[in-house]
């Protein structure tokens, strides 16, 4: 096959920018397998990512170039032909749109248009392609990268959808073989249902230039010992982009203030102030601090009045009951980039079993 557009090494590039938990990582490699197996090309494709948890930080590369070229370089993917973007909540928080040039094709996971993802991730141009990558993997029952493997196939222009089902079902089919037509659907649609429009480099937003990302602390300069001078870091950390769409939703007039919540919360995001319960003084649930949520929704699932339901986070966009920390001492605060999720494999989410293909 002859690729459409190449770079001056002869490859087309592509980085996929998420969090752990969505499946960036197996997209990768799926785009790797079907760059080789379906389409004749040489292709290689690793991942970038610390510790193996929801919520952390993960890159993927492919390239791929024709069948009489050699990958000859392991480099990151700088200047990226498609650049994927797997939860719309990283933008402002990573410079995940290094590299960017007006012939970059974007796809993101967003309900947005591509016009408000221009002003909202300050794109100096290219074709940006939204897909609802989230909402689609939640009534599909299946994962965000099938989506987005689709929506990523669409944004090439010259990737067949029907190469890209032919590795899904050999990756997903065998594996997941219960699973396969759920994934199908989802990958169908996020070929799709895409949204696309074209910005040319107009001078309203700067190009932003690849580098490295580096931790403020290295092994030349962290402190002997490497202690953690910042107690409960989490409350400096916004872990709201290591949600998965859900969120835990809180009817106050049901509630008992029995705490079980507050209990069970893994970083202590209720809210409980002096007040009165029943005529009697009390310790009161005022709500959840959102910016500590990450979703896990254990509170639903201990919650013996449904006080706390599970709902879908785009339908609830500034629900009522978020209180910030009551004991944050700052007003306002710069909150870092999201932190780990803990969650790994849990009943969570009360009738839906996860595994790594999907919902069963």
């Amino acid at each position: 096959m002859k690729l459409p557009v190449t770079n001056e090494n002869g490859y087309f590039e592509i980085r996929l920018e998420s969090i752990g938990g969505l499946g960036a990582n197996l997209c990768g490699k799926m785009l790797g397998e079907l760059g080789a197996v379906t389409l004749g090309l040489n292709a290689a494709s690793f991942s970038s990512y610390g510790s193996e948890k929801r919520g952390s930080p993960v890159k993927a590369y492919i390239r791929w170039a024709e069948e009489n070229r050699e990958i000859g370089i392991n480099s990151p993917v700088e200047t990226p032909h498609i650049l994927g973007l797997f939860h719309e909540a990283l933008a402002g928080k990573l410079p995940v749109t290094a590299g960017v040039t007006e012939e970059t094709k974007i796809v993101i996971n967003t309900d947005a248009s591509p016009e408000e993802m221009r002003e909202r991730l300050k794109l100096c141009g290219g074709e940006i392609f939204c897909i609802d990558a989230l909402n689609i993997a939640i009534e599909a029952k299946t994962r965000v990268n099938m989506v987005m493997l689709g929506a990523i196939a669409k944004a090439s222009g010259f990737v067949p959808l029907e190469t890209a089902e032919e590795i899904a079902k050999e990756t997903i089919g065998k594996k997941y073989p219960a699973l396969l037509e759920a994934n199908m659907e989802g990958l169908r649609r996020g070929y799709n249902e895409t949204k696309s429009a074209f910005f040319k480099e107009d001078g309203t937003f700067e190009r932003v230039p690849y580098q490295e990302a580096k931790n403020k602390w290295g092994y030349e300069n962290a402190p002997i010992g490497g202690t953690n001078p910042r107690f409960g870091s989490t409350v400096s950390n916004d872990l709201s982009a290591s949600r998965e769409g859900y969120i835990p939703l809180f009817i106050q007039e049901n509630c008992i203030n029995c705490g079980l919540c507050d209990s069970t919360c893994p970083d202590m995001v209720f809210q409980f102030e002096k007040g009165e319960y029943k005529g009697k003084p009390a310790m009161v649930n005022k709500g959840l601090d959102y910016h500590h949520c990450k979703g896990c929704l254990r509170c639903v699932d201990v919650c013996p009045t449904n006080a706390l339901v599970m709902g879908v986070e785009r339908e609830h966009p500034q629900p009522k009951w978020f209180v910030r920390n009551k004991d944050l001492i700052v007003d306002k605060m710069e909150f870092e980039d999201a932190g780990p999720n803990s969650w790994i494999t849990s009943e969570s989410f009360l009738t839906e079993k996860r595994v790594d293909g999907g919902v069963v």
